[in-house]
């Protein structure tokens, strides 16, 4: 992937999908290219075995989350239970600002708050081969019980539901094709926003 040259504003990428689509890895596999920075999300549930502070989640209390709320240092955020989740306004408008395109992965009701925000924000959505193939993904993981399972299914019906709102869907039929895809199209619109962004100033100079 290519980047915008520093003179440029970087792109906002949003990334959404089901529980087992495998977009998680999909987004570290982006990254490894130094050419996209994930932001990354802060929680205030407790962080799990094999989690790390600052790379899985910025792990923080309810009293901290809220006075980041409540001081308009969220970009997006959301109330699942008793935990907050969102993405820290400040880290993505400073890349933004110094060029670097910016990936966030986050559910559809977070990736819809944060289109009204900022409309250029592009939009992508990972799906599964199947239903089939995405409760065995979920099974295999031996991350969640029977229970939890089935409630990530029944919330995968609501969030395929919201997939014709991006502005481009993957099938993640095979990992190392779909980030392929999914690299090839960042560029895609990488290159398309630095020639539309030196055309404008060109023609401004006339």
């Amino acid at each position: 992937m290519s980047n915008l040259p520093a003179s440029g504003k970087g792109l906002l990428f949003v990334m959404s999908g089901p529980s087992g689509t495998g977009k998680g890895t999909i987004c570290g596999e982006l990254i490894k290219s130094g050419n996209i920075f994930l932001s990354v999300s802060s929680t205030t549930r407790e962080k799990r075995k094999g989690e790390i502070d600052g790379v899985t989640y910025n792990y923080t209390t309810v009293d901290e989350f809220e006075k980041m709320i409540a001081g308009g240092e969220m970009l997006e955020y959301a109330k699942y239970g008793d935990n907050y989740y969102g993405t820290p306004k400040k880290t993505v408008t400073e890349m933004l600002a110094a060029g670097k395109n910016v990936l966030l992965e986050i559910e559809p009701q977070g990736a819809a708050l944060v289109k009204s925000k900022m409309p250029e924000a592009v939009l992508l959505f990972i799906l599964p081969p199947s239903a089939r193939e995405l409760k065995k993904r979920l099974c295999e993981r031996g991350r969640e019980s029977d229970e939890e399972i089935a409630k990530r299914l029944q919330a995968a019906g609501w969030e395929l539901s919201q997939a014709p709102l991006y502005n481009k869907m993957f099938v993640n039929d095979d990992l190392g094709e779909c980030v392929e895809r999914v690299g090839e199209y960042i560029s895609e619109k990488t290159r398309e926003r630095a020639f539309l962004d030196n055309l404008i100033e060109e023609l401004q100079d006339i």
